[in-house]
């Protein structure tokens, strides 16, 4: 008689347990088509190159009016250059980019992003995006290589409708693109190993 006291007295904490982490209750957004990142690369003399590229959803997970999880995927092949003067220099910047001397295109066609937790942030550096009110929490993969990526965002949910804007930063040579970082060259052939990316996702409810 004890023990299926005991029993029943478990099951509505079992039940509790697994009614809060139920995957029914979370939402699921994926970004359109006008999501893009704004890149740039530096060059130690202070000139930059700068362009776009796009920015593809699997699924971002939002529960309880918060973004819980997801991933996103940056194709490579939508590398485009603003900045140079003709198409023909845009188009052999990036067909440099694409090369194996930075993200290898053929062996590695995406740079994703896996959002690992987004915690509320009421911080203010240099550089945050105006409004920034998460911090995201994640790690990126470029040539088949993972590290962590944290950077403050302003995430906002309204209705069927989800939008996250933050800038992040990246040591590419963590990565093994190690092209032109040689201390020794001269400034105006030494690329900085930090890359700027600033993210702007705007998405629907699936």
């Amino acid at each position: 008689m004890k023990k299926k006291l005991l029993l029943l007295a478990a099951i509505p904490a079992f039940l509790w347990n697994c009614t809060d982490h139920d995957p029914a209750s979370s939402t699921k957004f994926t970004l359109n088509p006008q999501s893009v990142a704004e890149w740039k690369g530096f060059l130690k003399t202070g000139y930059f190159n700068n362009g776009t590229i796009a920015v593809e959803s699997d699924d971002i997970i939002v529960q309880d009016g918060k973004v819980k999880g997801g991933s996103f995927t940056i194709p490579v092949s939508s590398i485009i250059n603003l900045n140079l003067p003709t198409e023909q220099v845009k188009e052999q910047l990036v067909h440099h980019l694409q090369s194996a001397d930075f993200f290898n295109m053929a062996l590695h066609p995406d740079v994703t992003y896996n959002i690992t937790d987004v915690t509320p942030y009421s911080g203010s550096k240099e550089g945050d995006v105006a409004g920034a009110n998460y911090l995201v929490n994640g790690n990126l993969t470029i040539l088949g290589k993972t590290h962590p990526v944290s950077f403050p965002a302003k995430i906002v949910i309204a209705g069927n409708l989800l939008s996250v804007e933050g800038n992040v930063k990246f040591d590419r040579t963590k990565w093994g693109i190690t092209f032109a970082s040689d201390p020794d060259l001269a400034p105006e052939n030494y690329i900085e190993p930090i890359v700027e990316v600033h993210l702007q996702l705007s998405g629907e409810k699936k």
